[in-house]
């Protein structure tokens, strides 16, 4: 029988990815997700979405647009084009980088069960993987 560990857990880091916390946290998780689902869109198309997908009905536009300004900053969605409106403006069309997918995944994976349950081939893959990371973000940090 396996032996449970307790381990005291800091509360300050929580184990959640920082874009998908906070006040700001069940926007940009809507976000992501009807960008997910839809694919690139403009942000006038990704607020009616949001609006009617995650029953955010009082959702201004200009927060979503902020939003998706700040989201775009921090590198977790990018401008793929542009499309002409109705209007005859030319609106810029939004992508999800795959920061944003892998933010996303993260915050669903319960990293104690993942390592209580995991099989050792799948551990080590997910430590290489995540030495190599840990590599790149160190050179870059002596650069």
């Amino acid at each position: 029988m396996p032996v449970k560990l307790r381990v005291a857990r800091d509360k300050s880091k929580n184990g959640k990815i920082s874009v998908l916390k906070g006040r700001q946290a069940k926007l940009n998780y809507a976000i992501f997700h009807v960008l997910a689902l839809k694919g690139p869109l403009t942000i006038y198309d990704l607020h009616k979405e949001v609006k009617i997908r995650r029953r955010l009905k009082h959702l201004r536009y200009a927060t979503v647009n902020k939003r998706v300004r700040a989201l775009e900053e921090s590198g977790y969605i990018k401008k793929i084009g542009v499309k002409k409106t109705k209007a005859g403006f030319e609106a810029a069309i939004y992508g999800l980088t795959a920061r944003a997918y892998l933010a996303v995944l993260l915050s669903q994976i319960n990293l104690d069960r993942f390592l209580e349950e995991a099989e050792d081939d799948a551990v080590l893959s997910a430590l290489a993987a995540l030495s190599s990371v840990a590599q790149l973000l160190s050179m870059d940090r002596k650069s």
